[in-house]
């Protein structure tokens, strides 16, 4: 949040890994991401996904509708 407030962003995606491979969001990965959209939109920044990777692939918030 801090580097999209610092560069003017208008949007971000949320990005982080999952090491154990396992591609679906817990349920603090849920909490987190509702926490930060909340954020976000006070500074008129949009979510516009939230990614988890591993070796695996990748899990798409926004591919799953979830934002």
């Amino acid at each position: 949040m801090k580097k999209a407030l610092e560069l003017g962003a208008t949007g971000m995606i949320l990005v982080h890994n999952h090491p154990s491979g396992n591609l679906q969001p817990s349920k603090q990965d849920k909490n987190i991401t509702r926490k930060l959209i909340n954020a976000a939109a006070t500074f008129d920044i949009l979510v516009l996904d939230h990614l988890i990777i591993s070796e695996k692939g990748y899990y798409s918030f926004k591919d799953e509708s979830i934002i």
